[in-house]
């Protein structure tokens, strides 16, 4: 422990007699045409403003390697003849890792013999060429910088217009007012599930991120009328993308922090070989920030996961990778055997819960022409999770109160093609097939009867048959069309549907465009909705929900895009959904819906006969890194509102009307090779809905049971959260270290969770969300 803490001092203070000398490190990787994905030999890779010049030019396979660039920021630009410049503005290079890139370019429109050569510098600019509004890439440095974020993909696109977190104990988030379930995870092209710690049914996201940012690289985030190639979603996609590991050089990372232990290593298979592995492992128990004084809640909460991805590429066959996840998380809760100590109702209860999910994917990419290319996916996926309640009567024995358990597991096979017919036209069609696995049980003790009741107990499989095909055609260098179509069927009951997906993007100038939107979007319900059981009164069980269908919604999306400079933008949007086809419980007298679903199966029988509509005005204002500085600055005012059965108009729970949030940062160059950072983010939102509780029908079931008439028909208090974080990163000739400080919500401010009952006392009580929670880490690469 003694070297430790020394250790942990020098890298604070800095020895005042070192060598002022300039560290340098490598940087490679390989340039693609952006549509085909084939090299680009010949390509001309500089570090802009470097004295002496340092350049190349790419092989014959696309691959380019820059030795002794100095440690920093630095800006990259890659010509090629016939396409636009790429310029990578803010490359970090660290001397502990050599840094790897993968540039795509765009082929310019010839017109008239001339080739008209512009430089593509839009940071924003989505991966997904055919995403054209509602759409924007986000980088791994963005994840480790954004104050609070703590290398959560979730957390840090809170940050971006029309996001709003769902709570700080959860990193699930409500888009554009729609439920949380209707964000589509995806990962190296095919749909996983929820990839989140401590995660429910029905939801997704969780308590903490299973994706470590140690082995993502740049993602798309899509909030509205995206493009054909996802389906099964109504309310946006994370189209998450990993990294190769570093095919000639072993590199590790070690992190260290009061959310877990990370360790990542990665490298070659062997020196002949283009191949690489890069696999990280987390270990944690939140009881470290419980016996520090910081409540992040009751009992003992421990969670560990490991990702990896195994490149192999080969001569003639392709390109084969193994990818995937797994995340264990648990939490037991002991009740307190001294009927004193009963404080409220939770303080009787027994409490044994866990969340594990996982993906294994087996990706093959092939190049069949040099326009052509043949992407094919076998993934099996799944979650388990259980929750195992008891009650402890006066005489502290413990009694059954509630139990769940939900094993899914899902098989997905899916093959994209993609051609480019020249600059103008290309296609990509595809075709996923899913089967869905299920063990459903869940049962709970009636107070009223005294009688536990079976709300699932099933088993079974249902299947899914999605296929898509999207053209994309740029009439010049300013008029861009896409234009394709979405099938999502259902085999267990043949419902389906249809999607037309069209989107057009016009450049007034080249600091200006404006883009138009359409989609139409279905999502199927979770798997235990269907399996839902009814008792009828002769003693038989149905199942009301089994030919239930999908949930739709048009998207419609106008906005308008303006560079104020290379680094300044400013981005307005304004969208209208309409949602149709709405399960919502099957009674005239009842609001409820699933347009309201947080997380679980609802068991009431349903009807597809609920409205609802979605409508809002988004406006960015950012400043990509520029002087080491960088800030960005979301505003929204939206409306969410449905309609079940009963016919009237009402609030979804999600519908907070506003939301804001300012996100800004500075490096400041501190002595030689060091760097000390000081981000901030500041979230200002309107409180989601709540609704009254009837106190009288509360004490007779024992719960929290609400006024159904009157739902959603409050709003709790705005939400005001302000977070920093500050760091110290070195560079050293073979190693940088990273110490840093996150404080979450940095003010202590209360924010309201919500009201529930406390059968104990027979009183409504306030539930609030997190307080301080700082988060110190420690990270070291080399």
């Amino acid at each position: 422990m003694k070297l430790s803490f020394k250790t942990l001092a020098l890298l604070l203070i800095g020895a005042l007699g070192a060598n002022a000398q300039t560290l340098t490190q490598t940087v490679r990787g390989t340039v693609t045409d952006k549509i085909s994905k084939t090299p680009l030999p010949g390509a001309t890779v500089i570090v802009q403003n470097s004295d002496p010049m340092i350049g190349v030019t790419t092989d014959a396979d696309g691959n380019f390697k820059l030795s002794s660039v100095p440690v920093g920021n630095q800006t990259i630009k890659i010509s090629f003849i016939g396409y636009k410049d790429a310029v990578l503005p803010n490359v970090v290079v660290n001397s502990g890792k050599e840094t790897v890139l993968a540039v795509p370019m765009d082929e310019d429109i010839i017109m008239m013999q001339e080739v008209v050569v512009r430089p593509d510098f839009e940071k924003n600019k989505p991966l997904n060429d055919m995403a054209t509004v509602s759409a924007r890439t986000f980088s791994v440095e963005e994840t480790r910088k954004f104050a609070a974020a703590v290398n959560d993909p979730l957390r840090m696109v809170t940050s971006f217009a029309g996001v709003i977190g769902a709570g700080d104990m959860n990193n699930a988030i409500s888009i554009r007012g729609n439920s949380p379930y209707g964000l589509l995870w995806r990962m190296e092209g095919v749909d996983i599930p929820n990839p989140n710690h401590f995660a429910n049914v029905g939801t997704s996201g969780g308590g903490i991120s299973i994706l470590s940012s140690q082995m993502l690289t740049n993602s798309d985030f899509i909030t509205g009328a995206f493009p054909a190639e996802y389906g099964n979603a109504l309310a946006g996609v994370f189209d998450v993308n990993l990294r190769k590991g570093n095919n000639e050089k072993r590199e590790y990372t070690v992190q260290a922090s009061l959310l877990g232990t990370d360790v990542a290593v990665e490298g070659p298979f062997s020196k002949n070989y283009r191949g690489s592995y890069l696999v990280n492992y987390r270990y944690s128990t939140l009881s470290i920030l419980n016996n520090l004084g910081v409540s992040v809640g009751d009992g003992i909460t421990n969670y560990q996961d490991l990702s990896y991805n195994f490149y192999f590429p080969s001569k003639k066959l392709g390109n084969f990778s193994l990818f995937g996840f797994g995340g264990l998380s648990d939490q037991r809760v002991s009740a307190k055997k001294d009927s004193l100590q009963w404080k409220n109702e939770f303080d009787r209860f027994n409490t044994l819960y866990h969340s594990n999910t996982g993906a294994a994917g087996l990706k093959h990419s092939i190049t069949l022409t040099p326009k052509t290319y043949l992407q094919s996916s076998f993934m099996v996926s799944g979650n388990d999770n259980g929750d195992d309640e008891k009650k402890l009567d006066n005489t502290y024995i413990p009694r059954f109160d509630y139990m769940q358990k939900f094993v899914n597991t899902k098989m997905t096979i899916s093959s994209v093609l993609n051609h480019k017919f020249n600059a103008q036209h290309s296609l990509r069609s595809g075709a996923y097939f899913n089967r869905y696995y299920f063990t459903l049980q869940q049962k709970g003790l009636n107070h009223e009867t005294n009688i536990v009741e079976d709300h699932l107990n099933t088993s079974g499989s249902v299947a899914t048959i999605q296929l898509f095909s999207q053209w994309n055609y740029r009439a010049t260098e300013q008029l861009t069309f896409n234009a394709g179509v979405h099938y999502l069927q259902l085999l267990s009951n043949n419902t389906s549907s249809v999607e037309p997906r069209a989107s057009v993007k016009y450049n007034f100038t080249e600091q200006q465009s404006v883009s138009l939107g359409y989609g139409l979007h279905s999502q199927m319900q979770p798997v235990g909705i269907y399996e839902a059981q009814v008792t009828q009164t002769d003693g038989s069980i149905t199942k009301p929900n089994a030919n239930i269908g999908l949930n739709k919604a048009h998207h419609f999306v106008v906005g308008y895009d303006r560079s104020i400079s290379k680094y300044l933008r400013v981005k307005a949007e304004t969208y209208y959904q309409h949602l149709y086809n709405i399960a919502v419980k099957n009674d005239v007298t009842s609001p409820i819906s699933t347009l309201n679903s947080v997380e679980g199966y609802m068991t009431d029988p349903l009807v597809n006969k609920g409205i609802g509509r979605n409508y809002g005005t988004e406006l960015t204002v950012e400043q990509f890194t520029h002087n080491n500085m960088y800030f960005l600055l979301s505003a929204s005012l939206f409306k969410s509102e449905y309609k079940a059965l009963d016919n009237i108009w009402r609030s979804t729970r999600f519908d907070a009307g506003h939301g804001m949030s300012f996100t800004a940062g500075k490096d400041f160059m501190w002595r030689k090779n060091r760097v000390f950072g000081l981000n901030i983010r500041t979230i200002w939102t309107g409180g989601f809905r709540s609704s009254p509780i009837d106190v009288a029908k509360s004490m007779q079931t024992q719960k929290t049971e609400y006024y159904e008439n009157q739902l959603f028909s409050q709003q709790m208090p705005d939400y005001l959260r302000a977070d920093l974080r500050v760091s110290l990163k070195r560079n050293r000739a073979r190693t940088t270290t990273t110490l840093a400080l996150d404080l979450m919500n940095a003010t202590n401010h209360q924010n309201v969770w919500g009201s529930y009952f406390d059968p104990h006392t027979g009183v409504i009580k306030t539930a609030y969300q997190l307080g301080l929670l700082p988060v110190i880490s420690y990270r070291i690469e080399f």
